[in-house]
């Protein structure tokens, strides 16, 4: 499930950076009504909501800057979906449990 929220957060977050650069927007993942909920794709019983949220905005932050910035440093693109990198993955996800 943490795999997931990290997932969905960079794919939303690229949208978003995408989007906001489109309209000639300020750099502000933060002020992204999905990154303030942190709940996309989240479902009960399996993480409380606070942890699967913190997973959620660090993929949301990474894919804001990706799709911002139109590079993928991160993360890559294919047949309409983005991924996030296995490496940079395993690192928020090793980051939090240390």
């Amino acid at each position: 499930m943490l795999r997931q929220a990290v997932q969905f957060g960079y794919d939303e977050g690229v949208r978003a950076g995408q989007a906001d650069r489109q309209d000639h927007w300020r750099f502000a993942y933060n002020d992204s009504l999905a990154y303030q909920e942190g709940a996309f794709g989240y479902a009960a019983g399996y993480v409380d909501l606070p942890e699967y949220r913190y997973y959620f905005r660090e993929g949301f932050r990474r894919g804001y800057e990706d799709g911002y910035y139109g590079r993928y440093r991160y993360g890559s693109e294919g047949g309409g979906t983005f991924s996030i990198l296995g490496n940079i993955l395993d690192q928020i996800l090793n980051f939090r449990h240390l």
